[in-house]
């Protein structure tokens, strides 16, 4: 199915607005054209950490090396501080990119490969060497100085790539998917570190990744894209909780979709249940499909009461610090409930097989648009 939801129009003033996507398409022309881009339109805040999350190929790369300069849009403008910069070159513009491989100089030491975007600008020798300071100072890297960047850890090569790509002070940084080479631990670690560098600097920050875990810890906001086309834009929490279309609600986290019939603001399921819900702009009363997320699924063992879904175990998945149940509904609806472990439930009451009671928490439904 083609997607054509838009985010709606900003209601930033132009003094908030630090990259101002207008209409941007990108097609590339070939044995069969791609429309990489279609119609984009977004607002990106100064000094927030702005995220474009998707899968492969939805376009948030090539939306970012067309900020970036390196692919020129084939339709629409892109503004920095209200200045058209559709056509400037990327050198011309106050924008610096951190890629996936870092592109360090693994002959050059740390404090050299800072150093060296400010040499070219230029900049005296004494300015140069405050600003590499700070800049050590800022990823705590300053015991590191003098060590090449070939003898240096992956985490500790990400730090040198962002100081240097933050050493001009460029207004916007640009990051793509720059995590994406790290283990678990240290990316976790990482992202931590990231969002402390964008508030302590100040700079707006526009991160890819196709992470949505990511994408939650550390956006300000998050633009979800999908076909060259942005689906929605809003806070973690807003996209999280409150997914405009199931595109959206399936791609972020975990998710149950249910049949149900809409009537105002009453959802009933059809496998029982009847819920209170605001459906979105455009959903008309009859049938709908809702979500509901694992972790606002409580399982109880035996026969379903009044208010509850009855279902049968299918299977039972501990991860350490929750249980995922997989219960089949009557209907043949399949549903995942997440319960967080405690030390008096262990989950190994709950059997495959077993009959039990889905119980779903108020307010945990949600109507959206095909």
């Amino acid at each position: 199915m083609q997607h054509q939801a838009q985010p709606m129009p900003s209601t930033d003033s132009a003094d908030d607005v630090a990259v101002d996507v207008d209409r941007i398409s990108k097609i590339f022309q070939g044995e069969d054209e791609v429309r990489a881009l279609d119609d984009v339109s977004v607002a990106i805040r100064r000094n927030e950490f702005f995220t474009l999350l998707g899968p492969s190929g939805c376009g948030k790369t090539t939306l970012l090396r067309v900020i970036a300069g390196f692919e020129p849009p084939t339709m629409g403008a892109l503004r920095l501080g209200g200045r058209d910069i559709s056509r400037l070159p990327p050198n011309k513009r106050p924008i610096n990119t951190v890629f996936q491989n870092y592109a360090l100089f693994p002959h050059m030491s740390v404090a050299n490969n800072i150093a060296f975007g400010l040499e070219m600008l230029g900049k005296p020798k004494g300015e140069i060497q405050t600003i590499v300071y700070d800049m050590l100072k800022l990823v705590q890297m300053e015991h590191l100085k003098a060590r090449r960047t070939s003898e240096i850890s992956g985490g500790q090569q990400q730090r040198v790539a962002l100081a240097r790509a933050l050493a001009p002070k460029p207004e916007v940084l640009l990051l793509d998917e720059p995590l994406s080479a790290l283990d678990l631990k240290l990316r976790k670690e990482m992202q931590i570190e990231l969002k402390r560098l964008q508030h302590e600097t100040g700079i707006t920050f526009i991160f890819v990744t196709h992470d949505q875990e990511e994408a939650l810890t550390m956006s300000d906001r998050i633009a979800v894209m999908n076909a060259g086309k942005i689906l929605q834009v809003g806070s973690p929490r807003d996209i999280y909780e409150r997914p405009a279309e199931r595109f959206v609600a399936n791609f972020i986290g975990e998710s149950n979709f249910l049949d149900a019939t809409l009537n105002g603001h009453t959802v009933t399921l059809k496998a029982g249940g009847r819920f209170q819900a605001s459906p979105p702009a455009g959903v008309a009363d009859g049938a709908v499909s809702v979500l509901v997320r694992p972790e606002h699924g409580q399982v109880r063992m035996g026969e379903a009461a009044e208010g509850e879904l009855a279902a049968t175990i299918d299977t039972v998945v501990y991860s350490g610090e929750a249980t995922t149940v997989h219960l089949r509904l009557t209907t043949g609806e399949l549903f995942k409930a997440k319960m967080p472990n405690t030390p008096s439930e262990d989950g190994r009451s709950i059997e495959q097989g077993a009959a039990a009671a889905l119980s779903i928490a108020p307010g945990a439904v949600t109507v959206l648009k095909d």
